[in-house]
């Protein structure tokens, strides 16, 4: 094989046989280079259903590559010619091939980017970095947006990206007479609800996913979660499968109940469907045209469909398009000086806060938790403690099945905890308790009160939030949009807030006493 034209790299979020990579491949004079490594397992503690669905999607993908007579140098993890890296990798093959050039999807993760350019910078071989149409929109299209404004509010991104896709319009104007239909999307399930629709399909795993779990197992026994009960969609065929399915059984429900939390249920009806869409095993275009046809047929509801919609063409294109325009700089921001460790129980559910013992214990079985579990709970829970925004990201990146950077740093610092101080959000997403005992049945499980902010069975929540705003204050006085919560802070007595203050800070010094390390 010495002597190819290309060699491309796929990575394990590149698992798209219509890539930029692979246009042009040429069976004859070109080869395909996969690697599983240490590094990209290991550079944070990744849960092993993480990495059991990273590994068998890939080792799915190199054998539908092999079935179309590609000729593909796939590194296993435990090959023992593995040199534990990407670059290492990289090098290893290309001195092996001597490619005229590598070619390859622009990754979604800076640090493996600038890795990458490196390794063939010092290989002396030219590297092409194509542009990932997975996306609906382009890096530059982003910026072109961006272009001239002072913020980059999410709903006027939606908006023009509506009206130029024509998606979910009517003769310029949005189908049902509204862009968002938010005020119907905040439902808490109540015991006038419908009855919970079936859990997600699950896919048995195969030899290769039994195999990989193994591996997993032994090779990593000390990372978080469990790969029990593993049945995500390992490839394409997999994953329209897991479109159909959510389509049909939960997506009428989905815009009503979206906000919503119950014990024991994980998924409610959500679709299920991100690690899908992020490995690229699920064409975002495909998602948004099977749920616009349920609406079209009169089977889901505008308020369900268009939820959905911004979740993919608004939400999802949107926080790409502010991690490449803002990175690396992005990483470092941390506007509110938060500088907490990470708590130990955000990884292994050991707590007395039952709704995060619940949401994290439901992270151990399913490296999975709908994004209000992710923002209003365990999002919230780091932000009203004062946790150092990067340590955050890096536990998201450890704990969620979906987790790639450019995806998890702009939700993380930008929505979740602030620190990008209003590039992403208008104002920090700072809740008491009573938001949660609203949403969800966990209070009533709980040994705290959610109506009490002090002694000893006073809610975490309720009292790390006065605490919260009391310490920002200066920073955040000028947000138009805080004004009543700090007006309901002014109603306390100096001496309740000084109560306040000493409680939240003998909670923060309880609360991350233990952290995790493997």
């Amino acid at each position: 094989m010495a002597g190819v034209r290309q060699l491309v790299l796929v990575l394990g979020d590149q698992l798209d046989h219509h890539s930029t990579a692979l246009e042009d491949f040429d069976a004859d004079c070109d080869a395909i280079l996969m690697a599983e490594v240490d590094e990209e397992a290991e550079y944070v503690p990744q849960h092993k259903m993480r990495l059991a669905l990273f590994f068998s999607a890939m080792r799915h993908f190199r054998d539908e590559l092999a079935n179309r007579s590609y000729r593909t140098c796939y590194v296993a993890l435990d090959d023992p010619d593995n040199r534990g890296s990407l670059a290492a990798e990289l090098a290893r093959c290309v001195r092996k091939l001597e490619p005229e050039k590598v070619v390859m999807v622009k990754p979604g993760d800076y640090r493996v980017e600038q890795a990458l350019t490196q390794a063939s910078r010092e290989l002396g071989c030219p590297l092409e970095i194509r542009e990932d149409r997975h996306f609906m929109v382009s890096n530059d299209g982003f910026s072109e947006f961006a272009r001239g404004r002072d913020n980059f509010l999410l709903e006027t991104f939606y908006r023009q990206q509506r009206r130029r896709t024509d998606i979910l319009m009517r003769e310029q104007k949005p189908v049902g007479g509204s862009w968002n239909f938010d005020a119907e999307n905040r439902s808490p399930l109540k015991k006038d609800a419908p009855q919970t629709s079936p859990a997600p399909h699950s896919f048995e795993p195969d030899g290769i996913t039994r195999e990989v779990i193994a591996l997993v197992e032994k090779r990593f026994p000390d990372h978080p979660g469990t790969a029990e009960g593993f049945d995500y969609p390992v490839t394409a065929k997999e994953a329209a499968v897991a479109l159909e399915d959510f389509v049909e059984h939960r997506l009428e429900h989905f815009g009503t109940y979206q906000d919503a939390m119950a014990t024991g249920e994980p998924y409610l009806f959500h679709s299920r469907l991100s690690s899908a869409l992020n490995l690229h095993l699920l064409n975002p275009r495909d998602a948004l045209r099977a749920a616009i046809d349920a609406y079209e047929d009169g089977r889901a509801p505008i308020n369900a469909v268009e939820g959905f919609v911004r979740q993919i063409l608004g939400w999802r294109e949107y926080v790409r398009g502010i991690y490449w325009l803002k990175m690396p700089d992005y990483a470092e921001l941390n506007a509110l000086d938060a500088d907490l460790p990470m708590p130990g129980y955000m990884w292994t559910g050991e707590t007395d806060m039952n709704c995060v013992r619940q949401c994290v214990t439901q992270l151990i079985d399913h490296a999975y938790a709908h994004h209000i579990q992710r923002l209003m709970v365990l999002g919230l829970n780091a932000l009203l403690l004062g946790v150092r925004p990067y340590a955050v990201h890096e536990w998201h990146l450890s704990m969620y099945v979906d987790a790639v950077d450019w995806a998890s740093l702009p939700n993380v610092l930008g929505m979740s905890q602030y620190a990008d101080g209003g590039v992403v959000g208008s104002k920090p997403y700072a809740a008491s308790g009573s938001y949660i005992n609203r949403m969800s049945d966990y209070c009533a499980g709980c040994r705290y009160r959610p109506g009490s902010a002090t002694g000893d069975d006073a809610c975490p929540f309720n009292t790390l939030y006065w605490d919260f705003l009391s310490r920002n204050r200066n920073r955040l006085r000028h947000n138009p949009r805080m004004r009543i919560q700090f007006k309901n802070l002014d109603r306390k007595t100096t001496s309740e807030r000084r109560k306040l203050r000493a409680l939240a800070d003998k909670l923060k010094v309880e609360l991350t006493a233990e952290t995790y390390a493997t």
